[in-house]
């Protein structure tokens, strides 16, 4: 007596592998340019959005110079570039040789 059962097969070594390329270039959203545009505009937009909110708002300022239109903006900006030059000096200082551990680990 036979029973008319689906066999359950084995992937075959060659599958496996295809399934394993297949897994390792997984499309992600930010891989399509139209997307990179939304996430840059929808920035923009807040950025656009917190500059404008200068005008609702009436800042009680400690320092003459924090009553100039967008100083918090502007200061953000200045001291994330200082970051970004500070760590490209730091990166000549801290650099090592490519071959600095030696082929013997």
């Amino acid at each position: 007596m036979t029973h008319d059962t689906p066999q359950q097969l084995e992937p075959s070594p060659a599958s496996s592998q295809s399934n394993n390329k297949e897994s390792e270039e997984q499309e992600y959203w930010l891989d399509h340019g139209k997307n990179i545009d939304r996430v840059f505009y929808a920035l923009c937009t807040l950025c656009a959005i917190s500059v404008a909110g200068e005008f609702l708002i009436h800042r009680h300022v400690i320092h003459d110079i924090e009553s100039v239109f967008a100083f918090y903006g502007i200061y953000g900006f200045v001291g994330c570039v200082g970051l970004v030059l500070a760590a490209k000096e730091l990166r000549r200082l801290l650099k090592r040789e490519e071959d600095y551990y030696g082929d013997d680990r």
